[in-house]
């Protein structure tokens, strides 16, 4: 007599195919989401680039400006900068008068007016970045205001702005705003 061994099976547990189909679409839908992370964040990192170069230009052209006496001799008072352009600083003759680009008032902070297409000659010029492949330009406008009388100056604002010229989309213009005195 042969005893034959069979193991009973219960009813066998697995994903049917409604369930794996199910399981897919739903890790599809999550891939397509990653996905279209990858070019807003290219997209971010490019306009925080161009955010950065454009505040770091702005800060070495103001402390370029800071670097100039209060009272230098000359009429306007002047001085060229690093990319070899002339760079006027107010006139001593004018006080408690903005000399230079127009500027408005944004929430109770100064900012250059980029409305106009070009800036005030001798205050203002555009660059383009060497290190920058895609050749960004920014226009760089300033203002002074003086403080003093017609012969002696005591103190000197500037309000410098710089905004993207060239590239694509829309970027804000980036304005440092600092007083030196004496």
């Amino acid at each position: 007599m042969r005893l034959a061994f069979t193991k009973s099976r219960g009813r066998e547990r697995g994903f049917s195919l409604l369930e794996m189909m199910l399981a897919t679409i739903i890790l599809l839908v999550g891939l397509v989401a990653i996905a279209q992370l990858v070019p807003a964040s290219i997209l971010l990192n490019f306009r925080n680039r161009n955010d950065s170069t454009a505040l770091v230009f702005a800060q070495r052209e103001l402390d370029q400006m800071l670097a100039q006496p209060l009272n230098p001799p000359g009429s306007p008072p002047s001085f060229i900068n690093a990319e070899g352009k002339i760079c006027y600083l107010g006139d001593p003759t004018q006080p408690n008068t903005r000399i230079g680009n127009p500027v408005v008032t944004i929430n109770d902070q100064a900012h250059i007016d980029f409305s106009a297409t070009t800036g005030t000659a001798n205050y203002s010029f555009t660059y383009a970045d060497p290190a920058d492949p895609s050749g960004t330009i920014y226009d760089i406008r300033w203002a002074v205001i003086i403080t003093g009388n017609s012969t002696r100056v005591f103190s000197k604002r500037f309000i410098l702005g710089i905004q993207q010229k060239s590239g694509n989309g829309y970027f804000q213009p980036v304005t440092l705003d600092t007083m030196v005195e004496k």
